[in-house]
C-alpha cells in the first residue's frame, strides 16, 4: 500500500483531552446532583449558565409564548425538516416487526418491540443554538412509541432559545426543561425533588455531557458516546477543489478539535484543495474556529488505487462519509465502518445535520465500527417470549433440558424440566435424575 499523507493532524495521543480531569469533575458533579438534588442543579445553572429561573420546566404558556417569537418561515422550515425526520423514522419503524414462530411442533417462539418508557433528550447548546438536534432525538422517540419524553436544553444567553423550544414541543416533547450540560443529564439521570428520572439518555453534548453520560450509563441506558463530530470526503478528478473543500471547512467549524479528512487518488486534487482551504478560510465567517480544527486535526491523504482509499477510510472510520466519486456505489457496498454515508457531489454533510431525513447523532471515535448512530430502532427493546401448547412439546423439550442441565451440574435446572417430563410424558425420573 503507498499513501502519501501531504497533511497530517495531531498524533492521537496528543488529540485525547485531560479525560482524567473531566471523570473527576464529572463525578463530583454528579455526586452533588444525587445528594442534593434541587439545590445543586439551580447552583450550577447560575454557575455555568447564568440562569436561575422559579422553575427549569417551562409551562404551556412559557412554551407558546416562546414558539410567538419564532418568524413563521422559520417555524415553517422547522416543520419540514422535522416532517422528513418524522417520514424516515417511521419508515424505519415499519422494518422492525414483532415475529411468532412455531419452531416446533406445539413450541411457540417470538418477540415484540417495545418502546423505551422514559427518555431524556439532550439538545446542546454551545456556540451556536442546536435547533436540528432536537428533531434528532426527540421526534424519532416520538416516532417509536415513548410515552414519556423529557428533553432539556440550556439558556442561550440567559434565556430559553425560541426556535429550539418550537422545534422541542413540536417534535413531541412531554416535558421541556431549560438546563443545559452535566446538571441537565445528571438531573434527568438521578432524578431530583421535582425531576422523575428517565431510563434512557440520548443526544450529543460537550466533553462533560459525554463523560456524564458514560458514568451513567448501566444506571441507564445511552443512545452512544460521542465525541467531537468528525468529516471525511472521498474523492476523484471527477470532482473539483472548491467543493472538497467547503465540504471539508462545512464540519471544520463545529469546534476546535474537529477532523476533517479528504482521501483522495489525485494528487493534483489534494494540491488544489490544501490551497482552496486556505483561501476560504479568510473570507468564511466561521474561519477562527475553522482554521484551529483544520491547522491541528486536518489531514490529506493520496492513495494510488480506489481499494487503498477504501482501506484508509474503513480504518478512520469517521462520523460523516462524504464520496464524491465515478464509483459511489460501489463504496456503499464496501464501506463498513462509518457514522453515515453522503453519495455524490449533490449530497451534503449539511443535509444530513439540517433537515434531510436521516439522524445526525452519529457514533465517533472510531465508534463505527461496532455500532451505527440513534435511530427509532435506538428507543425499543426487543424482548423475547416462549410458548409450550401440548402435553408432547412440553415432554419432548424437557428431556432435551434435563440432560443438558445434568451435563452442566445444575441439578435444580434439570427439576424443572423434570417435572413437566413426569407430569406431561407420563415418566417417573427419580429426583435430581436425568432423562
Amino acid at each position: 500500500m503507498s499513501i502519501l499523507y501531504l497533511k497530517r493532524g495531531k498524533p492521537v495521543e496528543e488529540r485525547s483531552q485531560d479525560d482524567s480531569k473531566v471523570q473527576t469533575i464529572v463525578e463530583g458533579i454528579l455526586k452533588d446532583i444525587e445528594t442534593r438534588g434541587d439545590e445543586a442543579v439551580r447552583e450550577l445553572s447560575e454557575k455555568f449558565d447564568k440562569y436561575s429561573p422559579a422553575s427549569f420546566r417551562l409551562n404551556a404558556g412559557e412554551i407558546e409564548a416562546l414558539m410567538n417569537q419564532v418568524s413563521p418561515s422559520d417555524m415553517e422550515d422547522i416543520r419540514f425538516a422535522q416532517a422528513q425526520v418524522r417520514n424516515f423514522a417511521k419508515a424505519q419503524r415499519a422494518s422492525m416487526q414483532d415475529i411468532e414462530v412455531e419452531t416446533l411442533p406445539g413450541v411457540i417462539l417470538g418477540h415484540r418491540h417495545i418502546p423505551v418508557q422514559s427518555v431524556g433528550c439532550y439538545i446542546p447548546g454551545g456556540k451556536f443554538p442546536m435547533v436540528a438536534s432536537a428533531h434528532m432525538s426527540v421526534v424519532t422517540a416520538s416516532v417509536a412509541g415513548v410515552p414519556r419524553i423529557a428533553a432539556a436544553t440550556p439558556a442561550f444567553g440567559g434565556a430559553p432559545n425560541p426556535a429550539v423550544i418550537a422545534a422541542m414541543h413540536l417534535g413531541g416533547a412531554h416535558e421541556i426543561y431549560v438546563l443545559g450540560g452535566v446538571q441537565a443529564v445528571g438531573a434527568l439521570a438521578l432524578g431530583t425533588e421535582t425531576i422523575e428520572p428517565v431510563h434512557m439518555l440520548v443526544g450529543p453534548g460537550n466533553a462533560f455531557v459525554a463523560e456524564a453520560k458514560r458514568q451513567l450509563f448501566g444506571r441507564v441506558g445511552i443512545d452512544l458516546f460521542a465525541g467531537p463530530t468528525e468529516t471525511m470526503v472521498i474523492a476523484d478528478s471527477t470532482v473539483d477543489a472548491e467543493l472538497c473543500a467547503t465540504d471539508l471547512l462545512g464540519q471544520a467549524e463545529h469546534g476546535y478539535n474537529s477532523p476533517a479528512v479528504l482521501i483522495t487518488n489525485s494528487r493534483k486534487l489534494a494540491e488544489e484543495t490544501i490551497a482552496e482551504i486556505d483561501r476560504l478560510l479568510t473570507i468564511l465567517p466561521t474561519a477562527e474556529t475553522a482554521a484551529k480544527s483544520w491547522e491541528d486535526y486536518g489531514e490529506v491523504i493520496v492513495c494510488n488505487t480506489y481499494e487503498e482509499m477504501l482501506d484508509v477510510a474503513n480504518d478512520i472510520a469517521s462520523e460523516h462519509v462524504q464520496v464524491m466519486t465515478d464509483r459511489d456505489d460501489w463504496f456503499l457496498e464496501n464501506m463498513h465502518s462509518y457514522g453515515a454515508l453522503f453519495l455524490g457531489p449533490r449530497t451534503n454533510v449539511a443535509n444530513g445535520d439540517k433537515v434531510i431525513g436521516t439522524n445526525h447523532t452519529l457514533p465517533t471515535r472510531k465508534a463505527g465500527r461496532y455500532t451505527g448512530g440513534l435511530w427509532v430502532g435506538k428507543y425499543l427493546k426487543t424482548h423475547s417470549y416462549q410458548k409450550v401448547l401440548t402435553d408432547e412439546a412440553a415432554a419432548m423439550i424437557g428431556e432435551y433440558c434435563s440432560r443438558l442441565c445434568i451435563l452442566e451440574g445444575f441439578i435444580g435446572h434439570a427439576e424443572q424440566a423434570n417435572m413437566r417430563v413426569r407430569r406431561y410424558g407420563g415418566r417417573n425420573i427419580p429426583y435430581g435424575g436425568s432423562a
